[in-house]
């Protein structure tokens, strides 16, 4: 099997799911806990890129000037800094570090 099948295999996967979340009853997202899943699904969908995208580089995990920009970020939305203040910050960090090395 070819990259080229796993790919075409999961874009139909993907399609499938999305129509059959067409047959689901309004009803039933609307509970609580399909609701609250939906939430944190998408948190932890979002979590899984940024980990990818900080740390992955092809098939090898890298540890570069990327990861202390991220912990830089996070600390910075945990104290409710305004977005473009962490965005500006991090890549700061990062160009810092980088010219550093």
């Amino acid at each position: 099997m070819t990259i080229w099948h796993i790919v075409i295999l999961a874009s139909i996967a993907t399609l499938a799911l999305k129509l059959a979340g067409y047959a689901v009853p309004a009803s039933f997202l609307e509970r609580e806990r399909p609701a609250r899943i939906a939430d944190l699904l998408t948190v932890a969908l979002l979590a899984a890129l940024i980990a990818v995208q900080t740390f992955g580089d092809g098939q090898a995990i890298v540890v570069d000037a990327r990861l202390p920009a991220v912990i830089v970020a996070a600390a910075l939305f945990a104290l409710r800094v305004p977005f473009v203040v962490v965005v500006i910050v991090a890549a700061a960090v990062a160009a810092g570090l980088r010219a550093v090395t």
